[in-house]
């Protein structure tokens, strides 16, 4: 074992070393003896000089190996052909598919100023578009006119999508005028992360090497969305290739504060939302991109279970972490749009056929919720906010239950992402477009890309054995509980649950001294996302802190 992880390791260093000195001619360059005894100090392992000279012939054929593959271009949108099930063995799902069964609107009448709909919920908007007292096209018209507004103040808007819009929306007002409803989301406008592909519209992934990318098809979550009546306004920031709030034009601020950024990488999603300016958006997450914009923003975020939703036409990352999900006012709006984006499309062999059964109406006495009590223990900074969060689920009716995490380490297993957002990325590394990009920090994608270059094989694959690990032990507790609760940050908990596939729920609770919003996460078991949705409208019916909204945007 140990003679082969040298072996894999050297071979990708010594390459990569090679491709970057030399970028066009490194055909008649071997590795050495000598690129050996320094290439293994990376790795931490040390060898025999006769092993060394053993290997010379292995990792010189493994060097050609990889060059006659970089001689073929890869496209993102290709994956590989491993896929992440995040299933454990022996898990059963419901088969009986039901119809959502939403709570009444809130709102069922048009108000009298139409400015009011800024903040109205997705709920009472398709109620208002449903009687006919709103048309698609008034809401699509409001929509693009806060964009063009806001957009200036928040740079949330990578491109507006207007002449689109207005021809669905008056679609949208015919087919329900001759009594063609589709549902909650016919005529309701939306915008969408700018790395989901739209036809004849920029694709640019929030990355100067890509400002200028048409990729001339509609990502599934973009068909699903059509075939449902929603309106797209927007292509939405994204922190260059997912990270941050960083982009190719500018930084995406918070609506509650102008001088902080709004998080990432969904950043314009959850900013256009909280600030009024769509009703709902799409994001996606591979470590915290639903849920720590939505946290900044004071927006409602829904991270899906993975293999819920198609990425097909999404920028890919992580193959085996990326997620797509709903940023908007209410819980009860995310278990709304996710029913329309969930689902296989025929591409995506990762997604997975599961029910979602959503029922607002759930008894407390039903669902066995836990806590993380050494977690809400420890997170000092939001320790009011968390223990209110527990008392107001007693007060519920719930029954806590404390529980622990997995006794795995978490943190080593991130080079599962880094190897493979690496590799999404290989051509732009090697190519020497990385320099393109607005952050060449030391905690940004350019260096990040580079330095996984030197991670070996042998070690990803123990990282995923690891992760294998996680997925059982968490099915193990999940085996006591449906639901649990978690402060935002606190702990391994996001990055755990992000690798496990669990779904999770992020809503405002409260707000810090500074007057911008917290957060509480609830997380879900695998596929779950109907318990863990109707839980969590019970938390924020309670509290209300969804009600609150910037004032910088109310005018």
């Amino acid at each position: 074992m140990k003679t082969l992880t040298i072996f894999i390791c050297i071979c990708i260093i010594a390459s990569f070393v090679y491709s970057q000195e030399t970028r066009a001619e490194s055909d008649s360059l071997k590795i050495t003896k000598e690129d050996i005894v320094k290439a293994q100090e990376l790795t931490g392992l040390e060898f025999a000089e006769p092993e060394i000279d053993s290997m010379l012939d292995e990792l010189n054929t493994n060097l050609g190996f990889y060059r006659e593959m970089r001689e073929i271009e890869i496209d993102n949108s290709v994956p590989p052909a491993i896929l992440f099930n995040p299933i454990p063995s022996g898990i059963e799902f419901e088969s009986g598919e039901e119809p959502l069964k939403l709570s009444a609107p809130g709102n069922d009448r048009r108000p009298e100023d139409f400015d009011d709909l800024a903040f109205y919920s997705v709920r009472d908007l398709a109620e208002l578009v449903r009687t006919r007292q709103v048309t698609s096209v008034e809401l699509t018209e409001f929509a693009l006119e806060r964009l063009k507004k806001y957009d200036p103040l928040l740079h949330c808007v990578i491109t507006l999508t207007e002449e689109l819009a207005l021809e669905q929306a008056a679609r949208a007002d015919a087919e329900i005028a001759a009594g063609k409803y589709r549902g909650p989301l016919h005529g309701i406008p939306y915008g969408a992360k700018d790395l989901l592909a739209v036809k004849e519209y920029r694709t640019t992934w929030g990355a100067e090497p890509y400002k200028e990318q048409v990729i001339n098809y509609d990502a599934a979550v973009i068909r699903k969305l059509q075939d449902a009546g929603a309106v797209l306004v927007a292509k939405l920031s994204l922190g260059a290739l997912a990270w941050g709030d960083v982009w190719f034009a500018d930084t995406t601020r918070n609506p509650w504060n102008l001088e902080q950024g709004s998080s990432g990488s969904s950043a314009g999603s959850a900013a256009a939302v909280s600030a009024g300016l769509v009703p709902f958006a799409i994001g996606t997450e591979t470590w915290g991109s639903i849920v720590s914009p939505s946290t900044i923003c004071g927006a409602t975020g829904l991270r899906p279970s993975f293999g819920r939703v198609s990425r097909t036409g999404a920028m890919a990352l992580s193959w085996s972490m990326d997620k797509i999900g709903p940023i908007c006012r209410t819980v009860e709006d995310c278990a709304i749009v996710f029913d329309a984006i969930l689902g296989p499309d025929g591409h995506d062999k990762s997604v997975i056929d599961v029910p979602f059964n959503y029922n607002h109406q759930i008894l407390s006495d039903q669902v066995r919720v836990g806590y993380l009590k050494r977690d809400f223990e420890t997170d000092t900074m939001y320790y009011e906010h968390n223990m209110t969060a527990l008392e107001m689920m007693r007060a519920l009716g719930f029954d806590l239950i404390a529980i622990d995490l997995p006794d795995i380490p978490v943190n080593p297993t991130q080079i599962i992402l880094s190897a493979e957002a690496a590799a999404a990325f290989d051509e732009l590394t090697r190519s020497g477009r990385d320099d393109l990009m607005v952050r060449q920090i030391k905690n940004a994608w350019p260096n990040v890309f580079r330095a996984s270059r030197f991670i070996p094989a042998v070690e990803y694959i123990q990282a995923n054995r690891l992760r294998e690990m996680a997925i059982d032990s968490m099915a193990a507790i999940m085996q006591d509980i449906d639901v649990y609760i978690s402060p935002t940050f606190e702990g391994d908990n996001l990055l755990l649950t992000n690798l496990t596939g669990h779904p999770c729920v992020v809503l405002p609770n409260g707000f810090a001294e500074d007057g911008t919003p917290v957060s509480i996460t609830f997380i879900g078991g695998l596929f779950d996302e109907a318990t863990l949705l109707a839980v969590a409208k019970m938390y924020q019916d309670a509290t209300g802190f969804h009600l609150k909204h910037p004032p910088l945007f109310k005018d």
